[in-house]
C-alpha cells in the first residue's frame, strides 16, 4: 500500500482509507475489518463525533486498541447533537469545538487525533474563532493537524487562505468531477484532498448493473444517462471498481481516498481493485465518458 504526503505536514497516509462511517457496530466485526485494513497496509482512519451520535467513534476507537500508534486518526466536529433532542445543529464556535474534541478523544481512547477535521461549513461563520481554536488545539498537543470536509467553494476560498489547514474532505468520482476546478488551488495553499462518494454509491464498482436497479439517476445523470454511461466505462474496462480508484489517484492533489466496509468482503473487494489498478493505464474514455461539471452554488 502506497502512501501520500498529507498537503505539506510531516504526515503520509495510504492511497486507500477506511472510512469508519460503515463500520459494523458489532465489535468484533469491526475489529477484524480494521485489523485486517492495517495488515493490509491502511493506516488512515476517518469517523466523526456525528456518525451513530458518537457511537462510531466508541466502536473504531476500541477496534484499534493497542495498534493506536499504527494509524493516522481522524474525525470531525461541528454537527451538534442534543440528547432527547432529534436530530443536530451546526455549531462551529470555538467553545463548542473545544467541548467536542475531549468528547472525541474520550470515546476514541486516545489523546491525541491526527487529524481533526470540521464537519461543514457556511460562509457566515466566525472563520477567524475556528482557526485560532484549530491552532491553539495544535500548540497543545490535542491534534497534529486540522482539516475541513466542504464542497463549498467559498468556504475553502475563506478557510484555507486564512489557515495551516492540510486537508480537504471532498466528494469525487468519475460521476462527481466538480471538485476537480480547485485541485490546484487547494493544493497550492499547502492542503492535500482526501475523496469520499469514490464508488458513487456501488455505482462504480463490479455489481454496477445490480446498483442501477431502481436508481433514478445519481448527480446530473439521469437514468438513462447513468445506464449509458457505466455500459461505455463497462466497455472500456473491465473493473470498474479498479477504474474509480485509478480515476481518482490519478489526481496528484488528492492523498488518499476513504472507502467504507461493513464486512471483510467488502473490504477485500476494495484491496483488490486496488491492487489491479495499476493495469489502468489509459484514463482517457473515462475523462471522454463522463461529465466534466463545476459547482454552481456557493461560489
Amino acid at each position: 500500500m502506497k502512501k501520500r504526503q498529507l498537503g505539506t505536514s510531516e504526515i503520509f497516509i495510504s492511497e486507500i482509507s477506511l472510512g469508519g462511517m460503515s463500520l459494523s457496530t458489532d465489535k468484533k466485526q469491526a475489529a477484524a475489518i480494521v485489523d485486517m485494513a492495517l495488515d493490509a497496509g491502511i493506516n488512515y482512519f476517518d469517523t466523526a463525533d456525528l456518525y451513530d451520535f458518537g457511537t462510531n467513534e466508541e466502536i473504531l476507537g476500541a477496534a484499534l486498541g493497542k495498534r493506536r500508534q499504527e494509524i493516522i486518526l481522524a474525525t470531525k466536529v461541528g454537527n451538534r447533537w442534543t440528547e432527547g433532542a432529534e436530530g443536530w445543529q451546526w455549531d462551529a464556535s470555538p467553545s463548542y469545538i473545544r467541548q467536542a474534541i475531549h468528547a472525541s478523544l474520550k470515546r476514541l481512547g486516545t489523546d491525541y487525533i491526527d487529524v481533526y477535521q470540521l464537519h461543514g461549513g457556511t460562509i457566515g461563520d466566525d472563520w477567524d474563532g475556528i482557526i485560532d481554536t484549530f491552532e491553539r488545539l495544535k500548540k497543545e498537543g490535542l491534534i497534529r493537524e486540522y482539516g475541513i470536509s466542504s464542497i463549498r467553494p467559498n468556504v475553502l476560498q475563506r478557510f484555507l487562505p486564512a489557515s495551516s489547514a492540510k486537508s480537504v474532505m471532498m466528494q469525487y468520482s468519475a460521476l462527481d468531477r466538480r471538485p476537480e476546478e480547485w485541485f490546484d488551488f487547494i493544493a497550492n495553499q499547502g492542503a492535500s484532498v482526501v475523496t469520499r462518494g469514490t464508488v458513487a454509491k456501488g455505482l462504480l464498482t463490479n455489481s454496477w448493473q445490480q446498483r442501477l436497479q431502481g436508481v433514478k439517476g445519481f448527480n446530473n445523470y439521469s437514468s438513462e444517462e447513468l445506464t449509458t454511461t457505466l455500459t461505455s466505462l463497462a466497455s472500456q474496462y473491465n473493473n470498474l471498481h479498479a477504474l474509480a480508484l485509478a480515476f481518482n489517484l490519478k489526481e496528484s492533489a488528492i492523498a488518499s481516498t476513504v472507502i467504507g466496509a461493513s464486512s471483510q468482503e467488502q473490504l477485500a473487494q476494495t484491496l483488490s481493485a486496488y491492487e489491479s489498478m495499476t493495469a489502468i493505464t489509459d484514463l482517457e474514455a473515462a475523462n471522454t465518458l463522463t461529465k466534466n461539471e463545476q459547482y454552481v452554488e456557493h461560489r
